[in-house]
């Protein structure tokens, strides 16, 4: 995940416009570059060793790095696009945006599980002791957490309930328990289907001791990772949990995004916000109070759905995949940053 850099520092066999330089020049300059790039030291305490001021380092290194006499190589691992996730954070004013080479043999797959491998990793890097760590249900959440090896000291808490209780165990369950596992923190798992068929039987089940004692955890969340659906079959839980009837009224309100039993239009609207009166999940209020809220979904199809979510401010980083990249780099207008995270609606 880390990306790396390789710095080659050369004397007299540097290129024919370094040797413009006399020898004194060269090996003094080599010699700066190695204290500074090599060994970490300052620019004020090269200027010490060397007895010059620290402006004429400055001076040495610059003309170093122009006459290719200090060669500077970044290298990420080959299955990271550094440039798609630069040009990616900075089209929707993401913290972080991570872009992984699609799977040459399944382009049109959805969240290939390499986006969990990666998402674990970044985990790794953001999360911190004594941080409260929030799941949501997704197939791409559930990859992510078998692929964890690494996380400090934190609370774990499920933030929806699952697509099918019956498959708890193999699901968001699952990846609860996989990540307190490898923290060594608490787990505040949910035993409830994430869709009820009505609001008085969801409300019941959220003041269950086990359930609520999970939602009393939702507003101190510091970390959350979620999933991202397209509004079609097999690529939404919700979508596929709602009858044809209630699927046909939600389209016609432009449902194009599904997040943690949240519905998104095209413009990162929320919309059919009576859906989440029958849904066990943390609140999209809740989230966007979250400081860090990673989403982990990929390939083309999903690419319309993924700008949807980006565009309602309750992202703010990304692990996807190049397929999915470049769909998001030319949707639409230039959306708003992910750092002004108020309701696209203004509620």
């Amino acid at each position: 995940m880390n990306s790396s850099e390789e710095i080659a520092v050369s004397g007299m066999s540097a290129g024919r416009s370094a040797m413009r330089m006399g020898p004194a020049e060269l090996v003094q300059a080599a010699a700066m570059a190695r204290r500074f790039y090599l060994e970490g030291k300052s620019k004020i305490q090269i200027a010490e060793e060397f007895g010059v001021s620290r402006f004429k380092v400055a001076r040495v290194l610059e003309t170093a790095l122009e006459r290719d006499l200090v060669r500077i190589e970044i290298r990420v691992p080959a299955e990271l696009d550094a440039e798609r996730s630069d040009a990616l954070r900075a089209r929707y004013g993401l913290r972080h945006a991570v872009v992984v080479e699609s799977p040459a043999e399944a382009e049109e797959t959805p969240d290939p599980e390499n986006l969990g491998e990666v998402a674990a990793d970044l985990l790794g890097e953001l999360v911190n002791e004594g941080d409260v760590l929030g799941l949501a249900w997704g197939r791409s959440t559930i990859h992510m957490a078998a692929a964890l090896d690494r996380l400090p000291p934190c609370t774990v808490v499920q933030l929806t309930g699952v697509y099918d209780a019956g498959t708890a165990e193999r699901g968001s369950v699952e990846a609860v328990r996989r990540a307190a596992q490898v923290s060594g923190g608490d787990a505040h798992p949910i035993y409830a289907p994430m869709l009820l068929p009505d609001a008085a039987t969801a409300s019941a089940l959220r003041n269950q001791t086990g359930i609520a004692r999970a939602f009393e955890h939702f507003d101190k969340v510091t970390v959350a990772c979620v999933s991202i659906g397209s509004w079609e079959p097999g690529i939404s839980t919700v979508h596929d949990m709602l009858t044809e009837e209630e699927r046909a009224h939600y389209a016609s309100l432009g449902v194009a995004a599904e997040m943690s039993a949240h519905l998104f239009d095209a413009e990162g609207r929320r919309v059919g916000r009576d859906l989440g009166e029958r849904c066990i999940t943390v609140k999209a209020d809740q989230l966007r109070r979250v400081p860090e809220v990673v989403a982990i979904a990929g390939g083309q199809r999903k690419g319309p759905a993924i700008d949807a979510v980006l565009r309602s401010g309750l992202v703010t980083s990304l692990v996807t995949d190049t397929s999915a990249a470049d769909y998001l780099m030319t949707a639409g207008p230039t959306p708003k940053s992910a750092f002004n995270r108020s309701d696209p609606d203004g509620v």
